[in-house]
């Protein structure tokens, strides 16, 4: 399994949740626009699921704080994200967290998905479904148990084929490229 798969499989920490009651706490106190709030945490997961080299720069543990805030800035102005999301990854940043900011944010979409009734579900494809997969897709989660799902849908084609689907915290990884690390990573045990 590679690191990206282990990081996916994984359910976000208890650091990753507690942020994520603290962000939910400051909606509810400020009378921030919640919906609002929670359309640029997803714009926000997309842009760092979408770029390899923001992805290494939040990780980058050499980042310094000033560093740290001006990545903040750019990623504000430039995905145009409100005051309270603003606010939020800016103190993420501040507490030396932004490693984890996509693991926080994530818990940021349980969290209100749990408080409205629903299941988060993730389905990566190498190429976008169609309506006839997407409702086969829903009729397999149903019958899987999941009635009330929140799919959202991204496309990866380094997946190069099949899907991963995240229902809540599993992981389920049908890709070829998942299918390949298995193969590699059995292949290394055999040796």
């Amino acid at each position: 399994m590679t690191v990206a798969q282990d990081k996916q499989i994984r359910a976000p920490g208890e650091v990753a949740q507690r942020y994520a009651r603290a962000f939910e706490e400051y909606l509810s106190d400020s009378k921030q626009d919640k919906a609002t709030a929670l359309e640029h945490v997803a714009t926000l997961r997309e842009a760092i699921a979408q770029s390899p080299e923001l992805r290494a720069a939040l990780a980058d543990p050499r980042l310094e704080l000033s560093q740290a805030e001006g990545v903040v800035k750019s990623l504000v102005a430039t995905l145009q994200l409100g005051d309270a999301v603003r606010r939020f990854v800016g103190f993420i940043a501040r507490q030396r967290r932004l490693s984890g900011l996509d693991e926080i944010l994530y818990a940021v979409v349980l969290l209100d998905a749990q408080q409205r009734g629903e299941v988060p579900v993730e389905v990566t494809t190498a190429q976008p479904l169609d309506d006839g997969q997407r409702e086969s897709l829903r009729a397999g989660l149903r019958q899987a148990g999941y009635n009330n799902v929140a799919m959202t849908e991204r496309v990866d084609q380094s997946l190069l084929g099949g899907m991963t689907v995240r229902v809540g915290s599993i992981l389920f990884d049908t890709s070829i490229a998942g299918r390949l690390a298995r193969l590699q990573n059995a292949m290394k045990g055999a040796a």
